[in-house]
């Protein structure tokens, strides 16, 4: 009974079968290369579209977070009743929402006075307080000083000895000369400039607003 195997095949065959092997191999090596570059192309090109779209549930989510709050106060002698964000500063409330853009938003810091109103008779930064807590109060701006066509006294003397130049800090000086005066606080030149400290002038007319003040103090009796 002879013994019957398979024979080995020859070094060619061997090769060949290498080669065959080698070549699958690559192949299947590129295939999964090309498969990770259009991955990738994909998220590249989607990923900022896929990022909008889970970021605008978050975004919607957190406007919807903010209550809205009722506002009831008196500016320049007529009641207003308002809805608005609680974030909002007085000095936005007024320009944004009311369009008394006499005060005006210089360093929004509380830094230059630009912004001065009066709450109560009390000179205040208005970019500094928020609108929210002066419910009842009565606010007075630049828009509010003059009695129709009559300036007030110290709008005048403003004028008269042309305390302001490009005018930008003129209704911030205006309400707070004002204030200056009511609160006895312009008994001279060196109490004036101390007590109207807080507003700047990047035009240098403070000693035309001295003058000024001192003329609506001499006029109306107030400051002394």
């Amino acid at each position: 009974m002879s013994d019957e195997s398979d024979p080995l095949p020859s070094s060619d065959a061997q090769d060949e079968l290498r080669d065959e092997s080698l070549f699958f191999s690559e192949l299947e090596t590129r295939r999964r290369f090309l498969k990770k570059v259009a991955g990738t192309s994909a998220a590249l090109a989607l990923g900022p579209q896929l990022m909008n779209l889970s970021a605008a549930p978050a975004a919607n989510q957190k406007t919807s977070l903010i209550t809205m709050v009722d506002l009831q106060l008196k500016i320049n002698g007529a009641e207003h009743r308002l809805r608005l964000d609680p974030r909002t500063s007085l000095l936005d409330l007024l320009r944004e929402q009311l369009q008394l853009t006499g005060s005006k938003k210089g360093c929004d810091h509380g830094q230059c006075g630009a912004c001065t109103v009066l709450v109560n008779g009390r000179r205040i930064n208005s970019c500094l307080s928020l609108a929210v807590v002066h419910e009842g109060d009565e606010v007075t701006t630049i828009e509010g000083l003059a009695q129709g066509d009559q300036l007030h006294p110290v709008q005048a003397a403003f004028i008269e000895h042309d305390g302001f130049q490009c005018g930008y800090c003129t209704p911030g000086q205006i309400c707070s000369a004002v204030a200056c005066l009511q609160e006895g606080h312009a008994k001279d030149d060196a109490q004036i400039r101390e007590w109207m400290s807080g507003n700047l002038c990047r035009c240098g007319a403070y000693p035309n607003i001295v003058e000024a003040i001192k003329q609506a103090r001499d006029k109306t009796g107030a400051g002394r």
